[in-house]
């Protein structure tokens, strides 16, 4: 196959990829449908990322920039747009930020040309990753991310010892970027950091996640919630502990905040991300709560267990048994598209509304801490379901 037949397969393939209709699965669960296939891979990517499109400089067309995956996506709709604002991570282990943009949310991604150009600090960033987008009420959209830099202290030797921080910019259309100073919290190292979209008592609410360190959560864990003045050089003096990390749950090693929270009548909507310990390692899955919609450290309610799990081929990848969401939109007509990550590797979507997810939030039952309070939910629900039907029978009969 010489170049250009080369050429000419490489793009067939990606078209076909990147224009597959996407399709509900069949019944799902109630609370939302998930789709078929992924919306996002390290295959969506456009082969002037990859290729050196030029065959006197590149005759046997190979990569030269490969991508190894597409992940953790933050999200937002723009002018009729759907765009995600990517974790995208190079076969050099570098992570960078793209946007990809789709006409109706589901299928027909698209990244755009370039990478977004994210400025740096006066101290560089070594690794950037899982941007939360909030359209703020004062008018601009703030993005929120993971800044990773090596650990001064690390011993030599250690390469791998690092410190996070939560990093900041903002913008207007996703295509220029302000770069403003880290955030500044009384924790040692700082992750999942997701702003508030509107001011509380004048000020800007930030969720944040205390750390310890690198990895471990410590005894910082949990979802916090802290005040900056402004976001031009954003200090957070104090942390208040939202949502800890509880004994035996999907939540018990570590828990942080997915995207900025949806306003509902009832109170804020929050999708969040639990890790729990395995005979096989780490396991993140996704749950849901809601905070009073004026005093945003009180947790009014909380259903038992996990939202989303990896199914299937999601549990398989770089990280595997993962799932790990940054991003939703809420359309006009209270559709919310959940976009969740599986393995480290790829982008999905999860379609539900905000009514159904206020029904799942509002009433499905706590989490009781202890298996015989399992048992007793459970018989509650049974003996409920045999009433009902014993009702129908008498009423036929």
């Amino acid at each position: 196959m010489n170049f250009d037949q080369r050429l000419q397969a490489l793009q067939q393939a990606h078209d076909q990829l990147v224009t597959q209709p996407n399709e509900k699965e069949a019944l799902g669960n109630g609370i939302y449908e998930r789709y078929k296939y992924p919306v996002l891979t390290a295959q969506h990517a456009p082969l002037h990322w990859e290729y050196d499109l030029n065959p006197e400089t590149n005759p046997y067309l190979m990569k030269r920039f490969g991508i190894n995956a597409a992940f953790n996506a933050g999200a937002i709709k723009l002018d009729g747009r759907y765009l995600l604002i990517v974790r995208t991570e190079g076969m050099d282990r570098k992570s960078f930020f793209a946007v990809a943009e789709s006409p109706n949310g589901v299928d027909n991604f698209r990244f755009w040309d370039y990478p977004a150009r994210i400025p740096e600090t006066d101290e560089p960033d070594i690794n950037v990753y899982d941007m939360r987008l909030t359209q703020h009420e004062d008018g601009w959209i703030y993005g929120l991310f993971c800044t990773e830099r090596k650990d001064p202290s690390a011993k030599p030797g250690d390469e791998s010892s690092a410190v996070a921080q939560c990093g900041i910019v903002r913008t207007r259309d996703l295509v220029e970027w302000e770069r403003l100073p880290d955030l500044k919290t009384p924790s040692p190292q700082q992750r999942n950091v997701v702003l508030h979209p509107e001011f509380v008592n004048g000020k800007y609410a930030l969720y944040t996640r205390p750390q310890d360190g690198f990895i471990e959560a410590g005894t910082g864990g949990g979802i916090g919630l802290g005040f900056a003045d402004t976001m031009e050089g954003a200090v957070v003096e104090k942390e208040y502990i939202v949502d800890e990390k509880r004994y035996h749950t999907v939540y018990e090693v570590k828990n942080g905040q997915g995207p900025a929270p949806i306003r509902t009548e009832h109170g804020w909507l929050h999708l969040a991300h639990g890790v729990r310990n395995t005979a096989a390692g780490l396991r993140y899955v996704l749950y849901m709560f809601m905070t009073d919609l004026n005093d945003l450290t009180k947790v009014v309610y909380k259903p038992g267990g996990y939202f989303i799990a990896p199914e299937g081929e999601e549990r398989v990848g770089d990280v595997s048994n993962v799932t790990f969401a940054n991003g939703w939109i809420v359309d006009e007509d209270g559709t919310v598209y959940i976009y969740y990550a599986s393995s480290d590797t790829r982008m999905h979507v999860a379609t539900s509304s905000v009514d159904r997810l206020l029904d799942y939030v509002m009433n499905t039952p706590a989490d009781g801490l202890r298996s015989a309070a399992s048992v007793a939910t459970l018989t509650q629900l049974i003996d409920k379901n045999k009433a009902y039907f014993a009702q129908k029978k008498n009423e036929v009969a």
